[in-house]
């Protein structure tokens, strides 16, 4: 079992080309399973037994995840990387189970993030005047952060993974390599490029071609907690909501973007969304702002029925 395993990983890290965390992710996943029905068969689980698991099992193993408290979108991230273990074991060693395939998805609700008012954002950037005094060149790399999630509405390590080749010249775009080493390619404002610019004037760390863009206050690369630190001081300062995130930073190019008449085709490019589903999540939000607006503005919103 783990000899199979272990090729399940390396398959997916050298073909499929999935990060080290998402390859742990999976694999956490499987031996989560694995361990629970080491306990269901009362016995170490051998590849056979894996092979023979049956219906009863797999949804007895959904019933203890969710008796462990464990929210429905980790159940199916669990689900899926065990049916896509499967998948491979009958691809590659013939090792076939056609349980797995009725099995249900625990249904997860689809959260609406919330946009954050663009004043906001404008106010973030004396704020981090303010809190990063001391340190100016810090003040810049923070909001040369903030303004390109927001700017370009990247994910957190899409910004993180720009290196100094990448911004040279002021170009008028990045090529983004997204989810799944999905790549695409995302214009860039004139005020991005500024504020990146000041911060490569400011910072006290080399500058090769090859190097990462941001960098941490010991001249390590920038990981995305560090990131999230960021915005999670700002929010405080400025006494903001808790749904200021860097993914709301993202959320709120979307929806702007979505209110200034692009098509959800555009958008789902720019975004990097594999699916245009999820893409369309925005369109609610942007719903739920119009009727916000009729309900609060519009002449005949309160008025009383006949």
């Amino acid at each position: 079992m783990e000899e199979k395993l272990g090729a399940f990983i390396e398959y997916l890290t050298q073909t499929k080309n999935y990060s080290a965390h998402t390859a742990m992710a999976y694999e956490t996943d499987i031996r989560d399973f694995i361990k629970f029905y080491e306990n269901f068969n009362g016995s170490n689980v051998s590849l056979n037994d894996f092979a023979r698991a049956d219906t009863l099992c797999f949804r007895a193993w959904l019933a203890d995840r969710q008796k462990r408290d464990l929210a429905h979108k980790s159940t199916a991230r669990a689900l899926s990387s065990l049916r896509g273990f499967y998948k491979f074991l009958a691809k590659k060693y013939n090792i076939k189970n056609n349980a797995i395939g009725l099995i249900s998805s625990p249904k997860v609700p689809r959260k609406l993030s919330k946009a954050i008012e663009v004043s906001d954002v404008e106010d973030m950037r004396e704020a981090i005047h303010v809190i990063d005094e001391a340190e100016p060149w810090v003040a810049a790399r923070d909001w040369a952060l903030v303004v390109l999630i927001f700017g370009c509405g990247l994910r957190i390590s899409e910004a993180l993974s720009l290196r100094n080749a990448d911004v040279r010249g002021r170009p008028d775009s990045f090529r983004i390599l997204g989810k799944g080493s999905k790549e695409r390619i995302v214009p860039v404002l004139p005020a991005v490029l500024d504020a990146i610019e000041k911060y490569e004037q400011l910072r006290p760390f080399g500058a090769a071609p090859e190097e990462p863009l941001f960098r941490s206050v010991r001249g390590l690369p920038m990981s995305p907690r560090m990131a999230e630190k960021v915005v999670e001081k700002l929010r405080h300062y400025l006494q903001l909501p808790d749904y200021v995130t860097p993914h709301a930073l993202r959320h709120t190019f979307a929806t702007a973007l979505l209110a200034g008449g692009a098509d959800l085709r555009s958008l789902q490019e720019l975004l990097g969304h594999s699916s245009l589903s999820t893409t369309q999540l925005y369109t609610k939000v942007n719903m739920a702002e119009i009727m916000n607006i009729y309900e609060h503005s519009h002449p005949r919103a309160h008025l009383d029925d006949d």
